[in-house]
Formats: C-alpha cells, structure tokens, sequence
C-alpha cells in the first residue's frame, strides 16, 4: 500500500502504531533521502492478508497521521519491478541478435 502525504515527522515505527490494529501488518517503510536522512513524504505499508489491506485502504485513507491527512493507494512497486525485468530483458535479446548480426 502506497502512502503518500506524510509530514517530516512521520517515521517507519510511527507509520506502524497507527496501523498495528490490522492483524496482518507485515512492515512500514517511509522513505527517506539517502544524502540528508529527511523522509521524502511517502511510504509504503504491507499487510500479509487482502482483507486488511482492503480495509486499511478504506478507513485510513485521508485519516492525519502526525500533522498531515494521508493518502493512500495502491502500489505499484510490484509492477515497476516486473517492467524492469522486462526491460532488461529486452535488452539482452537485443544484444544477442546484435552479436549474431556481426559476427562479434
């Protein structure tokens, strides 16, 4: 689950009490700028069962966490791996019909 809309006062542990009711939590993550250490304002929430997930989504979406209300959506992270993967493997076709082309 995607999180966005969240303060600088927002960190992975807080992210998790507000979300530790739903049984199946798994992790928060709140990503954070590797240079700096401040959160980039979103984070990601993972739930083991789609029932909670569903239900996070629906009671939480919009709720304040810290000083800000959050919005959440669906994650796409999945989908973005698999393009890669995708990609890179285009990739490789392409290098492979390149070699067989010229002979190198």
């Amino acid at each position: 689950l995607f999180c966005g809309n969240l303060g600088t006062d927002v960190t992975g542990d807080v992210l998790f009490r507000y979300f530790k009711h739903y049984p199946s939590l798994l992790q928060t993550h709140v990503v954070s700028d590797k240079r700096t250490g401040k959160t980039k304002g979103y984070g990601f929430i993972s739930f083991g069962k789609e029932e909670d997930y569903i239900k996070a989504m629906r009671e939480m979406n919009g709720k304040y966490v810290g000083h800000r209300p959050i919005l959440l959506r669906k994650s796409t992270w999945k989908d973005r791996i698999a393009d890669q993967d995708n990609i890179q493997r285009q990739k490789e076709l392409a290098e492979i019909a390149k070699q067989k082309i010229t002979g190198v």
